[in-house]
């Protein structure tokens, strides 16, 4: 046994290992929080947490930890079960074309802007691939989205930095047109994780806006998503994966989508079970 090991032994604590690689206590009250925070009555968070804390082994990842407690959520609680694997689907979205891009695009649809994803637009100086366009009768957003794998990175301040310049080149230009006379710009960053202070900092006295996965607080990506049942269709436990990558290659990002166009599914051949089960997975989440 090695000294750290001892140590925490001694400590009466368990390291397990983060998605970036580095080690920490295991935190039962943190594991709780996250499954009440998802909807799981107290009787249910209590249970699961005690399942984990026989289960788990020093050196574990988070990552196991986090599927054996949705396992266990999902069987005592589906729609819980939704909420707690929320962040997890958002990044099996995947960077592969511009299925997160189209995630955004559709939360401004929501909204009622009328939604371009993927343009080149003229700056003053150069030309720039802006990921989303949102344009109402009075306002243009232009968004920048930045999809990142691990979802423990954080966005530095390089990025609104240099999306700042980019948006400030386009809006001199589009102020030069007469058909934009009528229109105020507004920039974004929009990221599944979590942006540095300094991001923030320079948000506020820039004006441009940002949207991570919980800022702002209380009206971040998970809020919206939640509010709106804008849940990707990643969050599906009756597709396969490679379902699921199909339906994202085709440019549908959305659990609505498929519960309003069933037809979609028809070159998956799947089973009147499966069907029937689907259906009433995409019922319950939409609904």
């Amino acid at each position: 046994m090695d000294k750290e090991t001892e140590t925490n032994k001694e400590n009466n604590t368990l390291l397990i290992i983060k998605a970036s690689g580095e080690k920490e206590a295991f935190d039962n009250s943190k594991l709780k929080r996250s499954l009440l925070n998802a909807g799981a009555e107290e009787e249910i968070a209590d249970e699961i947490v005690e399942d984990i804390e026989s289960w788990i082994v020093p050196g574990i990842s988070t990552k196991k930890i986090y599927s054996r407690a949705f396992q266990l959520l999902s069987r005592k609680k589906t729609y819980a079960a939704i909420y707690y694997r929320l962040k997890q689907a958002i990044n099996e979205i995947g960077p592969s074309g511009y299925p997160f891009e189209t995630f955004i695009g559709k939360i401004f649809e929501k909204q009622g802007y009328s939604v371009e994803v993927g343009q080149v637009l003229e700056g003053l100086c150069i030309t720039h691939e802006m990921d989303v366009i949102a344009t109402n009768k009075d306002t243009q957003h232009l968004v920048e989205c930045k999809y990142r794998m691990g979802t423990e990175k954080h966005i530095n301040i390089q990025i609104p930095l240099y999306v700042r310049a980019r948006i400030d080149d386009i809006v001199k230009k589009r102020k030069l047109d007469p058909q934009y006379n009528k229109l105020k710009f507004e920039g974004w960053v929009v990221t599944n994780t979590r942006f540095s202070p300094d991001c923030i900092e320079y948000s506020k006295c820039s004006g441009l806006h940002l949207l991570g996965w919980d800022f702002p607080y209380g009206k971040g990506l998970k809020d919206i998503i939640e509010k709106e049942k804008l849940f990707p269709l990643t969050v599906l436990k009756q597709l396969l994966k490679k379902e699921k990558q199909q339906l994202l290659d085709q440019g549908f990002v959305l659990c609505s989508e498929i519960l309003e166009k069933p037809e979609i599914l028809n070159s998956f051949e799947l089973s009147k079970t499966k069907q029937k089960a689907l259906m009433n997975e995409l019922k319950e989440i939409c609904y």
